[in-house]
């Protein structure tokens, strides 16, 4: 079968334009064709397009529509990428194919500002820079001096190089004298302070408020000065009287320059945009050399924060957003449920975002199994993430339900959980994989009748690694949490029983905790829910990964990315399982045709109707009628196991009609039945609307001070640190040089 070419029109120089309706637009630009197929190598094809526009391709970003949809734009990033998109096409043999060098935003006039999102679609939108408000003290001012001067407010020592000064040799005429005019005393500030730095001398405002303002040289005794006030019967700011000439030769370099974070966030905007995980150690080291402006780190960090705030937004903003976001969810999005409460002071308590088709997905498709697990949030105002994720017929994650709250407490995982039984709304039996803390097992029970819970496994070694810690050596806290975990996986209770015996043999104590902590909540061996053999909640991790990305947008940002993730991978996943011509998914094909290779080497002996004895290296019971086999295999996974299959190999029966349905290439394309729809740009209603009554403000938590931590914590059992250990008395904490017995 001949590979299928498609023409690529390639488009570059060009911008993105929302309409009316929500469609992107490409206006502009410079176009080419270039003939692809699913053998093209993505390499070759940058290669090609930068022969074209003469480009470079390690800055390139390639995008393209989804088909039939032109709010929404995929990029093109590794191999798979474009080979998905010759597929996706169908019967078209042409597809706009759009180079990029970096994200370039949709121009609108929405509040809602640009997502960090890989991809472009009509709820990303840019927020004009918009200068502060003239006041009788500038905003967020930073007193630029050396070392041992006082400064008159908030003081953070900088300095100039003279050896560096080409960047800022641009700005030598941003004051040109008497007469120049300026939109605002924001426009006249920004220019004062870059014509400082051209110039190399401080300076100090003598009068600075809404109708005027004067500033002359810091240097004691020289002459500069300029005046600046309103034009009369304008709105314009003029430069009244200025005196150019300083006296102060040099002691520019000793006094320093006024400065403020807004300023210098300003000059890094672009450079992190371009490059979002910008170090204040490479700004620090970029506006010295740029501009001969040092900075410190801390100095660095924050002015990186004002400057992420100016291309993100403001995270206060953000919060007086939620009600008109959460609208905006709900409209675009028939049958979602997005919701959020306040406590009395109007500070933000907890949002809860379902979409209508993970819930569809859920209820349609997947198991009646959902993944509980928290992760916390690293944004100006910290918080946590809870999160319910399910799991489709091929084992990937399909996430149902998350929340946004201000802290992790028993009351708000009692809220999520209640919100979550009404946003799904199924009479199945649940089972439900979580910590067994924070109460969520006293919630678990009081709002979802009749629901399985088990324990996570890794929490709960956690616990028994955490309570073992200092009574005993690294090796046998080791064996320790080998045979639990054993004893959570064993299928049958002999096999549970000879794995806590060998905790016993190591430590009484550690067997009696491994008795008291519940086994029925998390042995296989005693559990009566369907755990399909996933014992632990961080099932997610996928999910938790697109939270990392997203974690430190300001709130509507991260949902909307989150959304963003969601809508791609809904839409892939369904586009890929049309292609599929086997009756169960690709993971679960995999499996029936292992346990079949597997099942030829065992004899089959017929006990009853429905009875089989199966003998191979054991001899199991195969009860086909039940859906039962004595390995218990069967049971837990869903799938029947070698020797049940051997059974339907003697008596003619396919394995197919043996396996869950949720398991079944139908099932699975029901769970992507639906889509996610982008959800239009936030903006203030008329002032009429009752929505305008509620009032969300930031919640009180900030993230504490200090340089943050920009990876998450994740706690691992997997390396248990060693612990010293004496030679001479077998002792812990001490060697045997410094035991006291020797």
């Amino acid at each position: 079968m001949s590979t299928k070419k498609v023409i690529a029109i390639c488009q570059s120089g060009g911008e993105f334009v929302t309409n009316g309706d929500g469609t992107l637009l490409y206006n502009g630009g410079d176009a080419y064709a270039i003939d692809i197929d699913q053998e093209t190598k993505l390499d070759d094809f940058k290669t090609e397009i930068a022969e074209m526009f003469n480009c470079n391709t390690d800055t390139m970003i390639i995008k393209y529509f989804l088909p039939g949809n032109k709010k929404t734009l995929i990029t093109v990033s590794k191999d798979k990428d474009l080979h998905r998109m010759v597929s996706f096409l169908g019967d078209a043999n042409t597809v706009d194919v759009f180079v990029i060098s970096e994200e370039i935003p949709v121009r609108n006039t929405s509040n809602m500002p640009a997502s960090r999102s890989s991809r472009t679609t009509m709820s990303e939108a840019v927020v004009p820079v918009i200068a502060p408000l003239d006041t009788a003290q500038p905003s967020a001012k930073l007193e630029v001096v050396v070392a041992n001067e006082v400064p008159e407010h908030s003081p953070l020592s900088l300095a100039v190089d003279n050896k560096h000064r080409k960047a800022a040799q641009q700005w030598e005429n941003t004051i040109t004298g008497v007469d120049q005019r300026f939109n605002s005393f924001s426009e006249f500030r920004d220019a004062l302070h870059k014509y400082s730095i051209a110039h190399e001398f401080a300076y100090r405002y003598k009068k600075n408020d809404s109708h005027r303002v004067t500033v002359k040289c810091k240097s004691p005794g020289c002459p500069w000065r300029i005046n600046a006030s309103r034009l009369s019967t304008t709105q314009l700011i003029c430069i009244k009287k200025m005196n150019a000439n300083h006296t102060c030769d040099g002691s520019a370099v000793k006094a320093g320059y006024r400065a403020t974070r807004g300023w210098v966030g300003s000059i890094i905007k672009e450079k992190l945009k371009a490059s979002p995980n910008y170090k204040p150690k490479d700004i620090a080291d970029d506006l010295k050399r740029e501009y001969g402006v040092e900075l410190n780190y801390s100095q660095a960090w924050r002015a990186k924060e004002i400057a992420r705030e100016q291309l993100q937004g403001s995270y206060k903003e953000a919060y007086t957003q939620l009600p008109f976001f959460c609208e905006r969810i709900k409209e675009s999005n028939p049958g979602s449920v997005a919701t959020f409460t306040t406590k009395e002071d109007s500070s933000f308590h907890r949002l809860f975002v379902s979409f209508h088709a993970s819930i569809s997905g859920f209820q349609q498709g997947c198991r009646p199994l959902l993944f509980l697990d928290r992760i916390p949030l690293n944004s100006k105002y910290q918080g946590d993430l809870l999160a319910a994720t399910a799991m489709d017929g091929n084992d990937g994650i399909f996430p149902v339900a998350f929340a946004v709250v201000d802290v992790d407490t028993e009351d708000n995982w009692h809220w999520f959980l209640q919100e979550l039984k009404l946003a799904i709304s199924t009479s199945e039996q649940i089972t439900f994989v979580a910590d067994f803390q924070n109460g969520i097992k006293k919630s678990l029970s009081e709002i979802f009748d009749n629901c399985y819970h088990g324990y996570c496994l890794r929490h709960l070694a956690e616990k028994l690694n955490k309570d073992l810690k200092g009574q005993f050596s690294h090796e046998a806290r080791r064996f320790m949490i080998n045979d639990f975990y054993a004893a959570a996986y064993a299928p049958k209770l002999e096999t549970f029983e000879r794995s806590i015996e060998n905790i016993k043999g190591i430590s009484p104590e550690a067997y009696d905790w491994v008795i008291q902590s519940e086994p029925e909540h998390w042995a296989n061996a005693f559990f009566g829910g369907a755990r399909y053999n996933y014992l632990t909640s961080n099932f997610g991790q996928q999910f938790y990964s697109w939270v990392s990305e997203a974690h430190e947008l300001p709130i509507t940002q991260m949902i909307d990315m989150l959304r963003d993730k969601m809508m791609e991978t809904i839409y892939v996943r369904g586009v890929e399982s049309n292609q599929w011509m086997t009756r169960l998914t690709p993971s679960k094909e995999e499996v029936l045709q292992k346990e079949t290779s597997v099942a030829r080497s065992f004899q089959v002996f017929s006990q009853e109707s429905s009875m089989f004895e199966v003998r191979g290296e054991t001899v199991d019971i195969v009860d086909i009628d039940h859906w039962d086999c004595s390995c218990k295999g069967w049971q837990l996974t869903g799938m029947p196991c070698c020797h049940a299959i051997a059974v339907f190999e003697c008596v003619g029966r396919s394995p197919y009609d043996y396996c869950s349905r949720y398991f079944t290439v139908d099932n699975y394309r029901l769970t992507y039945a639906e889509s996610i729809h982008p959800v239009p740009n936030v903006e203030r209603p008329d002032l009429g609307e009752s929505s305008l009554a509620v009032v969300v403000t930031p919640p009180p938590t900030k993230r504490a001070p200090g340089r943050p931590r920009t990876k998450q914590i994740v706690e691992s059992i997997d390396i248990i640190k060693r612990q010293l250990q004496c030679s001479n008395c077998k002792g812990l904490g001490h060697n045997r040089k410094t035991c006291k017995l020797s």
